[in-house]
């Protein structure tokens, strides 16, 4: 064990001088004593370390070093072999001037800024009835108290998931982070609130915090910036989903505001209900027209008019058809006088007879026939049956007669 504590303490002794940055949380100021003892803390982080000054270092500061002031400590440093102790052995002491704090947060900002963390796409809309808020404020504040009231006045029914942290100091952001990623792992949790009352840069500056910054960022429940008083703009605003300008102002619009949403409610419904009655009225009254019409009041007339309709149509169609068939019963009986008329049988009936020869060829000429040739005579009533004994043929027509 002492071998590894002494190579540890040559390993250390070879480091040289370092520059480390931190927040005062202990100051030892023993009076005649010719040294001072200091603890630095890391603000994002469970880290300390004692650095030990001669008091003519300390006395230099201006202003005084007082616990919770950032300063730049330019150390040595040293390993107590016997105890396994790390302490810094300090050669300056600078605290961090507003002007050069002002500048860092600025690059940070730029920073941030650059890898999209202040994106405004990326940012969350917030539920607009959220189950559970979670807060996160310090403890027996005003802000948290700022919060509650006016989110439950706003609407009775918000539950809140309360976790009180140091807001400032060397703890804040240790302690916020822990808060932060208890409720962030909460499902119950639909949105959560970082609130503080206003206060000085330094005071508001655990809110610029890069590691809490990235924290909020990385959230998958919404978050909401509630920090100091409008002017006032850690980082965090720019990070979270959305940003109040105080702590009261947070408590108003994390929750819809019930009575107003009643009254909405009730214009909805009013208009509703008016929209539906007009519809109600102008289907009614439609319906009433319809009712009114002839057709439907008196239902038989449409069917006594259209039976009346049938009737002259039947009577017309009948005397129509009865005029056809007479103008076809006058033809057929002419055409019928005629064909009579025509016919070889009223030839017949008149005393005329057709000669016919044995195969039915009718006999025209005399030059047809030959003596004692076989003929029949076809007569109006029956036919008999004669053979030629003499006949002359027909004489030849002259040239006049041509």
């Amino acid at each position: 064990m002492r071998v590894v504590s002494q190579k540890i303490g040559d390993w250390i002794a070879r480091l040289g001088s370092v520059w480390v940055e931190g927040q005062i949380t202990q100051f030892s100021k023993r009076p005649g004593a010719a040294y001072v003892f200091l603890t630095l803390r890391d603000a994002a982080a469970e880290i300390s370390v004692s650095v030990v000054a001669t008091r003519s270092i300390v006395e230099s500061c201006e202003p005084a070093l007082v616990e919770g002031a950032r300063v730049v400590v330019q150390a040595k440093p040293d390993w107590y072999a016997a105890r396994g102790t790390l302490s810094l052995r300090a050669s300056q002491i600078r605290q961090v001037g507003l002007g050069e704090l002002l500048a860092r947060l600025e690059r940070l900002r730029k920073q941030l800024a650059a890898e999209g963390l202040f994106a405004a796409e990326r940012k969350r809309p917030l539920p607009f009835l959220p189950h559970r808020i979670g807060l996160i404020t310090g403890r027996n504040s005003a802000a948290m108290r700022d919060v509650i009231e006016n989110a439950t006045a706003r609407l009775p029914s918000a539950r809140f998931e309360v976790r009180e942290v140091p807001v400032q100091g060397a703890t804040a952001v240790t302690r916020m982070l822990e808060a932060l990623t208890e409720l962030d792992n909460d499902d119950s949790v639909d949105v959560i609130i970082l609130a503080r009352g206003g206060g000085s840069v330094e005071d508001l500056l655990p809110f610029s915090d890069e590691t809490l910054c990235r924290a909020v960022f990385a959230c998958t429940t919404p978050v909401v910036s509630a920090i100091g008083h409008e002017p006032d703009s850690p980082l965090l605003d720019y990070v979270a989903d959305l940003r109040c300008s105080t702590p009261t102002d947070a408590g108003k619009r994390v929750v819809p505001d019930f009575a107003e949403e009643q009254r909405g409610l009730n214009q909805a419904r009013h208009r509703l209900r008016q929209a539906l009655t007009q519809k109600v009225e102008r289907e009614s009254q439609g319906l009433a027209a319809l009712r009114s019409r002839p057709c439907l009041a008196h239902p038989q007339v449409m069917v006594d008019t259209r039976q009346t309709d049938v009737e002259q149509l039947l009577t017309r169609m009948r005397r129509a058809l009865a005029t056809r068939l007479d103008h076809a019963h006058r033809d057929n009986t002419h055409l019928r006088s005629q064909l009579r008329a025509l016919s070889p049988q009223a030839t017949l009936d008149r005393g005329y007879a057709i000669a016919q020869t044995g195969e039915g060829a009718v006999v025209r000429s005399a030059d047809e026939v030959n003596v004692n040739e076989p003929l029949t005579l076809r007569l109006a009533r029956g036919q008999v049956s004669v053979q030629v004994t003499d006949g002359e043929p027909a004489e030849k027509p002259s040239r006049q007669e041509k």
